[in-house]
This record gives structure tokens, sequence and C-alpha cells, in this order.
């Protein structure tokens, strides 16, 4: 089925991508110095910060739709609700701490509680926590469609567009683009829930042509799988996206209350996006690429301009998680990593853009190694979280603190055995689905190993306590 497009769609098309670029690229120039380049000088307002927040943190749009045409409602349970549950914890835990602190990253709260050596260790891993890679593989998809340009040229072409405002304005211009792009995601899927109800039926209709297990809300999944999903909403508490707006933030109040109010407006997106995968489940069964389910529906259902406008939110959806974790990648390189390793203390705005061309590149390799917005997100987070979580969330709480060189460890080790297990799977295929030892999902190990090494240090440090009383 070939995607098709009206004048009308292209025009709203070429005004969506001017406005877009305008309002980047108006973006006055900064200082160059840290507070102003990396955290937009701290003087996010409530609703600037909501509109930030809610745009940057929800860019897998594909990859919802792939989620919800495979396994129906069960995927709000695998790939909504975990980070609900995570989100609330970051909300009342740590929104407000982070802010307090006043410092720019993650690797610098890691290196202020465990020193430098954490610090470069968190900050390669948080860089590829936050590849850019799926959010890029999702905009060149639709720029194909879009265009009929090949791949390779359409990544390339999102890639421009989200990067060439970031050289000027850093986080600034990447907040004024999310608030525009946070408009339109919701009107395109405000969009074409009227025409599924009006078009094809109610609720009814879903009940009637789903599969049994497209309304079951486990999916038929495993526990063990469940459960993985659960752990991997914890990207939300070592997401650098939310420590980055929270220190731009006016004041720890906003933190707090910008995560609470963001979740009400996530939960709404959630609804509206996958009562829109049912309905391309139930409408188009059979497709061959899921992750098509979204562009395929709009165009069988939608007439011109509404279809224009659909696509439009799409790719406003996708686009604000791309930029946003293409500056944040690029930060992780320039201001956390080369800065650290050559004793840049400030003004290193000019490493950040530096950190823009390593990111794009390591971008391209990752899609190339891994061809899967989901898979992506599963393989990345299996290996990073276990390794990072303990450390950024024991860095806000100095009765947690243990021994640097342990945290380091602890690390290390989680990472390596995360990344043991998934090698190991990959090495026992059956029918294409990876075996993994002890039948183990790569996240549990790498976790019980890092959480092992933790205990073990957190136990030495209250003997060590104990023993400096007596």
């Amino acid at each position: 089925m070939q995607i098709s497009f009206s004048i009308y769609d292209y025009i709203l098309f070429f005004l969506y991508f001017a406005a877009s670029i305008y309002i980047g690229l108006k973006t006055k120039p900064t200082d160059n110095s840290n507070v102003e380049y990396l955290v937009a000088g701290r003087r996010l307002t409530l609703p600037i910060f909501v509109a930030t927040l809610v745009s940057t943190f929800y860019g897998g749009i594909l990859g919802v739709g792939e989620f919800t045409y495979n396994i129906g409602i069960s995927s709000w349970l695998l790939n909504a609700f975990p980070y609900y549950f995570f989100i609330t914890i970051f909300a009342f835990l740590l929104a407000g701490r982070i802010r307090k602190t006043n410092l720019f990253t993650i690797p610098d709260k890691l290196e202020n509680a465990y020193g430098k050596k954490v610090g470069l260790i968190g900050a390669f891993l948080l860089f590829l926590l936050i590849t850019p890679a799926p959010y890029l593989l999702m905009a060149g998809i639709l720029i194909q469609l879009f265009t009929g340009f090949s791949i390779t040229i359409s990544v390339i072409i999102g890639l421009l567009f989200s990067v060439i405002y970031l050289f000027k304005g850093g986080l600034n211009a990447d907040i004024r683009v999310n608030v525009f792009e946070f408009i339109m995601m919701y009107v395109g899927f405000g969009i074409i829930l009227p025409f599924c109800f009006m078009k094809i039926g109610g609720f009814s209709y879903l009940a009637a042509n789903l599969p049994a297990s497209h309304m079951s809300i486990t999916g038929g999944n495993s526990f063990q799988y469940i459960m993985v999903w659960f752990f991997i909403g914890a990207w939300a508490i070592v997401d650098p996206s939310f420590h980055q707006r929270c220190y731009a933030a006016q004041n720890e109040k906003v933190s707090k209350n910008g995560v609470l109010i963001s979740l009400l407006f996530w939960f709404l997106f959630d609804f509206m996006t996958i009562t829109t995968g049912l309905y391309a489940r139930a409408y188009l069964p059979g497709l061959e690429n899921p992750t098509m389910a979204y562009p395929l529906f709009a165009n069988a259902i939608l007439p011109p301009i509404a279809k224009g406008l659909f696509f439009i939110g799409m790719f406003a959806t996708i686009t604000s998680t791309l930029h946003s974790y293409i500056f944040v990648s690029a930060t992780t390189i320039g201001n956390d990593i080369i800065a650290r390793v050559k004793e840049v203390k400030d003004n290193n705005s000019n490493l950040s853009k530096i950190g823009l061309v390593i990111t794009s590149i390591v971008s391209f390799g990752i899609i190339i190694w891994i061809p899967s917005i989901v898979g992506i997100w599963y393989t990345i987070g299996s290996l990073t979280i276990p390794a990072l979580l303990l450390a950024v969330v024991t860095s806000y709480s100095k009765r947690l603190h243990i021994n640097k060189t342990i945290i380091a460890a602890a690390m290390i080790t989680s990472f390596i055995v995360s990344l043991a297990s998934l090698i190991y799977g990959q090495l026992h295929l059956i029918e294409g689905n990876p075996i993994y030892l002890f039948d183990i999902e790569p996240m549990y190990p790498g976790f019980a190993a890092g959480l092992l090494i933790y205990l073990t240090g957190l136990l030495f440090r209250k003997r060590f306590l104990k023993t400096s009383e007596q």
C-alpha cells in the first residue's frame, strides 16, 4: 500500500518545516557560558517546562504503533505504566533535589558524589542510553514517505533539520521548537480519533475485530518479559533530558510540579496513540511491517489536510525527542567527556558542538547495527539502565554513598554482565529468537551483579563507621 498526499498536505509540510526552522534560528545567540548554552539560563517557567518535557520524552511514536499493533492494549502495561511509576518517584524524590544542586548534567552529579572516574563512566553509559538513533530512523522513515528519497538521504535530511539551530541557540533553541512541537503532536492525534469513530465505529468495533490477546492486559507475555519492560521504565530516572530540564527550571517547585503535570499529558497522549494503534490493527490486519501501522492507517481513512496534519503530528512527536536527544548526547560528549578529560571548567559549548558531529556519526552506526526501533530501546535499556540506576539514585543521598572505587566496579560489572548475557542470547537463536543463559533476560543478571557489589560496599562502609565510633 502506497502513501499518497495532496498538494494541500505538501503545503502544510512546507509550512511546518519552515516554522520550526524559523523558531529555532530566531533564538537569540547565547553568551556561550554553560548556564546559557546547557540549561537556558535556568529560566524555565512551569508551562514551558511542561511543554518541553512532554514533547521531549515521547518521541518513539512509530515504535508505539509497532508495539500496539503487535500486542494490543498490553503495550500500555509494558511501555506506559512503568514510566508513570518511575516518573512519580522521580517527581517526589529527585526533581527538587536536582534543581537545588545548580549543576548541569548527571555526570556532574556523579562526579560531585563519587569522583571524576565515576563521572566519566556515567557519561559513557549515558551517551549510549540517549542515543538519538531510533528517533533519527523514525524521522528518516517519515521523510522518505513525504519525499520518496532513499532512506539514507531521508535520514540525513532529518538530521540536518534537527541540528541546524542547536549550534546557535543550544537548549534555548531546543525548548522553543519543543513548545511548537508539543502543540502539533496533540493536534495530529486529536484529528485522527474522530475519523476512527465516525468512519469505522466505536469501541464495539475494536472488540469485534481484534484478536482476543490484543484485548488482554498482559497480551500473553511472560511475567519475566513484562518485568523487564517494567524496569526499563526506570529509564525516566536516569534520562538526562529529565535532569537537564530540572536543572533549567526556575526553582525546585517548578521542577516537581512540572513533572507531575507532565504525567497527565502523557496519560492523555498514551490513550490517543494506543487507541489509534488498536484501530490500525483492526482495520489493517496482516501488515508485514507493523512499524508502518500509523502511516498506512492514516492513509486509509484520512482526507487531505487532516492527513497532512496527522503526519505533521507524528513528525513533531519524533523530532521533538530527536533534536533534544541529539543536544543532550552532544552535551554528554562535550561537557561530560571531552571537558573532563581536558579539565575544561567553563565556556565549553564549542566542545558540545563537536559532540553534535560525533553523535550524528554514531547514530548512523547504531541504525545499521540494530534496524529496529523497539529493538534499539530494548537493547540499549537492558545494557545501560542497570549500570546507571544505583549510581544516579544514591548520588543524591549521602547516607547511601559508598566508596567511589566500589561504585565504579558495580557500574562496569553490571554493564559487562548484561552485555555478555545479550551476546550469549544472540549466539543461541531459535527461530530468530535469542535464548539467554538460564532463560534469564540480560537486564536481570546485570542489575543483580551491580547490586551485589553495591551492597557489599555499603556493608563495609557501615562496619567502618561502627569501628571508628568505638
